[in-house]
């Protein structure tokens, strides 16, 4: 009896051992892996915290020899950078609100109502991905410029909520709601809730997770907006942020590296931050996705 229970606790020894091994292995073969990924943005880190003339040294060091704070102070002294992140701030969050309603709206009507040219007028609106911003930037300033809307953000919000990231929004939507069961919103239907009712109380609950990857994905993409604040905007208070990272430069138009380092550094940081809360939400979201057409 006791040896058999011996035998017992050493097979559970070993297994855990075998088990601790693999994952060991594992980790250290992701981390060897994720080097190649961590230290472009561990090198940029470090790099706006050195003075100029270390930036490039060789080989390069994991951290500064002389600590070059005053990088992030130039930052906001040649030029109105605060004004700058704001204004991406709030013109990504405001694409990002925008772009979430409309898309779920859609989403849902192109998922669950039937209706005449429901897949022709789906087709029709994912074929504007295909369309690039370079062909159409021209007419659209005209246009922009005849209504009085240049040097101003409202286009800034309006374009991409109606452009290529509403498109891939109200994809994204269409197919999860197609992967959600009906029974519960038949079930609400029969109780007497509207349609309207049945899409706010119950699917756009269901769909956090689409949401969530859906905002992440527009926020994103407002966030990195170069083209079209480049042809719209004019003035430096008005800029977003990067147009105003190509704005780091001495009078002979190099750049100044360690500025644009800062500047590129605290222009990562909020995306970075929702990524890593929201980061299940988005591979649950584009797992789901493809499940149904």
């Amino acid at each position: 009896m006791k040896s058999s229970q011996k035998s017992g606790w050493l097979s559970t020894i070993e297994n855990s051992i075998r088990r601790n091994r693999s994952l060991v292995l594992m980790y250290t073969v992701m981390t060897i892996l994720s080097l190649p990924f961590v230290y472009p943005f561990w090198w940029m880190i470090t790099s706006s915290l050195k003075p100029f003339e270390d930036i490039f040294d060789y080989p390069p060091t994991l951290l500064p020899k002389r600590w070059a704070f005053e990088n992030y102070q130039n930052v906001f002294e040649l030029q109105p950078f605060a004004r700058q992140f704001a204004n991406s701030l709030y013109i990504a969050a405001g694409v990002t609100i925008a772009v979430l309603f409309l898309s779920s709206l859609a989403g849902y009507a192109f998922a669950r109502i039937r209706f005449r040219g429901n897949g022709l007028l789906f087709v029709m609106i994912l074929s504007a991905i295909m369309m690039p911003a370079e062909v159409t930037i021209i007419p659209l300033f005209s246009y922009i410029q005849d209504i009085g809307l240049d040097n101003n953000h409202i286009p800034l919000i309006v374009l991409p909520t109606f452009g290529s990231a509403g498109v891939v929004a109200v994809f994204m939507m269409r197919q999860y709601f197609l992967g959600l069961p009906t029974e519960v919103e038949e079930a609400a239907f029969i109780d007497g809730l509207s349609r309207w009712g049945i899409y706010w109380r119950i699917a756009l609950p269901l769909a956090r997770p689409a949401l969530v990857a859906v905002a992440i994905l527009t926020f994103l993409h407002s966030w990195n907006l170069f083209l079209e604040p480049l042809v719209l905007i004019n003035d430096q208070e008005m800029f977003t942020l990067p147009l105003a990272l190509r704005g780091y430069t001495d009078p002979y138009g190099q750049p100044l590296w360690g500025e644009q380092l800062a500047a590129t550094t605290l222009s990562v940081i909020p995306v970075l931050i929702i990524y890593i809360f929201a980061q299940q939400h988005v591979v649950e979201s584009f797992a789901f996705s493809g499940t149904k057409g």
